[in-house]
Order: C-alpha cells, then structure tokens, then sequence
C-alpha cells in the first residue's frame, strides 16, 4: 500500500503522523511510505533520517495526498485539505467530528474512510487516546499552575506552597487517563488534589494507587458546586467517546469561583466540558472571562511534539500496519476495535453520536464490510 504522510497544518501543530523507526516496520512489510519534506522537523525528526529508512521525501502536501492510499496524520484536516482528499483514500487520524458540523460534512462530500483514532476501541479501552491523554493530563497541570501566576491574571498561588504556607487546591473533574496524570502531575508538585468520577470502582482505585494529597470524591453537580468555590485550579478531563462533551461547568457558576482561578478544559476537542470554554491555540492559549482564566487549547500535545510525535506513534503502527496489509476492509471485518474506529466512510456516518450529533442518517459500519 502507499501511504503518505503530510506536514500538519493546523495552527501550531508541531507534531507529525508517524516516526522513521514507524515508517521502516512499515517498509519493511512492503509498502511505500511518502513523507512530505518538513514534515517532522518540528518535531525533531529531519528528512535525512526518513529517508535513511527507505522513505520518498514529496515537496508538497498536494503531491502526499495524490500518491496515497492511506494518509496517516494527527490531527483533522482543515479547510485547505478537503479539495485535496480523495474517494476512498483511507485516513488514519484524530477526528473529533462531533465537535465540528464543517469537518463532518466535507467528510462526507470527499466519500473517503475515515477511520478516527479517538473510536478505535478494544476491551472497553480508547488505545489510541490513552498516550495524548497522558500528555494533556500532564500539561494540563503544568500549565494551569503557570496561568495561576499573576502575571497572567492569575490568582498568584504557586501550586505547592512553601514552608508555612498552604498550598493551592486543586480539582480534576474525570477520573480517566488524563484525569489521573493531572492530579498526579498536582499531588507531586504539593498541591491538595480533588479527583471527582461518577464510577465506584474507579474510585477505589484511585484511592489505592494516589498519594495522601489526592482525595477521591463521588461526582455530581453539588460536589462540583461546592468544590470550584475553594479551588484555584479547575481540570475537566470528561470525554464520552466519539460524542459531544457534557458541560459539567456552567456560565452561572463563574461567580462563585475566586477571581484568577483557572479553568483548564482538556475535552476541547470535544467540545469542552465548561460552557464558558472556547477553543484557543498555543499563541494565544487563555481567554479570561468574568475574572477566571480558562485555557482551551485543541492540541494540547502540540506543545511537546517530540514527547507526543513518539508516543503516538507507539500507540498507532499496529493498526496502522493491519490496516496497510489486509485493506480498511479487511482490518475492519477481523478486528472489531478497527470497525468502531471508522466514522464516516464511502460518504455516509457509521458512528452513532456522530450521527446524533449533527441529525444525520447512521448506518451500521458493519454494512460496508461484507
């Protein structure tokens, strides 16, 4: 199979779709791999090292997308890619449709097969946004301790304290992957940690595996309530898969939170799990509004390319390379956690809450692979 890898072009997308040590198992199974020239530089990654591994280095993202039968990215294409996606090309990336009507319905008009890797599901588990949902829980913390800082309207706490001096509070709304690494992340710096979810046995596990400074809290509206009026720190981590994120922080609560206090929303991408969020990007990451800080950056990875590049692609050559050796087809019908990957294809919306989302007509993925 060809597969083409383009320079992502989303604003301040450092990262790229797959690493030479990707591309040669890729190779080495016999299919060709294009890489666009620059494609990794951002990330650390020259065009040397590609093409020491056996890859053709293509100057233009039109000439990627023209050669290949499988694109592989990170993030979704914008406006500027749709003309250049064909019928029936195959891409592998970050989709997020039910945040984006546009994206969605230029989707559908390409007739490609988009094969998202927030669906991809196996035994219950999300494996392709587990390693970016570890570095976003990470940098969540990280920078919701730097936007505290008065210097940014912060509320001017440094999130461990001193000796003497209490720390700043600190609570993470969703107790998943990236909701663990945030109140980690919280807990090693000195901060006192607040981890709410909904789910017991999650609870109790967390219970087990934090340190004394994170207290795990059953989730609903009045713990939240009551939590943001103490906090400094606000971390929402909710995702419900392939699905709009529900808005646990309304516009009325902001008055009742500290003046600086900062909300940082890592389900932008889904569309944000506080009302007031909306999407921001790494040169201008904050918006402040009725005195609170809220940062809602829709790649947060982006921000630690080299970190983020390897990871992911760690987390994507084994599908990427079954979907390269069988066809989408073939993959799909073998391998279930594949089949709930695929969200639209061949023009219509085999994903259920993508289809939800927008009022569109769903039809069963399975009925394209018989």
């Amino acid at each position: 199979m060809k597969i083409g890898v383009p320079k992502e072009i989303k604003p301040q997308e450092a990262r790229v779709g797959l690493t030479p040590a990707g591309a040669l198992t890729l190779l080495r199974a016999g299919h060709q791999v294009a890489i666009q020239k620059g494609a990794g530089m951002l990330s650390g990654i020259t065009d040397q090292e590609y093409q020491e591994v056996g890859c053709e280095i293509l100057p233009t993202i039109e000439a990627v997308y023209s050669s290949a039968e499988m694109i592989i990215k990170v993030k979704e294409p914008i406006a500027e890619e749709y003309p250049l996606i064909q019928a029936n090309q195959l891409l592998f990336t970050y989709f997020h449709f039910a945040s984006s009507n546009q994206l969605t319905q230029a989707m559908i008009k390409t007739k490609a097969i988009c094969l998202a890797y927030e669906t991809v599901e196996e035994q219950g588990k999300l494996p392709l946004l587990i390693p970016m949902s570890e570095v976003a829980g990470r940098m969540a913390t990280q920078e919701g301790a730097k936007y505290l800082e008065k210097t940014f309207g912060g509320f001017g706490i440094l999130l461990g304290g001193v000796t003497g001096v209490q720390p700043a509070n600190v609570m993470v709304i969703g107790g998943g992957v990236s909701g663990t690494e945030a109140a980690r992340m919280a807990a090693g710096l000195g901060a006192n940690v607040t981890i709410l979810d909904t789910n017991l046995e999650r609870l109790r596990v967390l219970e087990s595996i934090m340190p004394a400074n994170v207290t795990p809290v059953y989730s609903n509206s009045y713990t939240i309530e009551e939590e943001l009026k103490r906090s400094h720190l606000i971390i929402g981590t909710v995702l419900i898969p392939g699905a709009e994120a529900p808005k646990l922080i309304r516009k009325e609560m902001l008055s009742k939170m500290m003046p600086g206090t900062v909300l940082v929303d890592v389900a932008i991408d889904q569309g944000g799990c506080f009302e007031t969020s909306e999407p921001t990007t790494h040169d201008k990451p904050i918006r402040i509004k009725e005195g609170i800080i809220h940062y809602a950056v829709t790649n947060m990875p982006g921000a630690v390319p080299n970190t983020s590049t390897t990871a992911l692609t760690n987390a994507t050559l084994h599908y990427a390379l079954e979907l390269a050796n069988k066809g989408w087809k073939k993959a799909c019908k073998e391998n279930k956690a594949l089949l709930k990957g695929l969200n639209i294809a061949q023009g219509k919306v085999v994903y259920k809450e993508v289809a939800e989302a927008f009022d569109l007509e769903y039809i069963e993925a399975s009925s394209l692979i018989q």
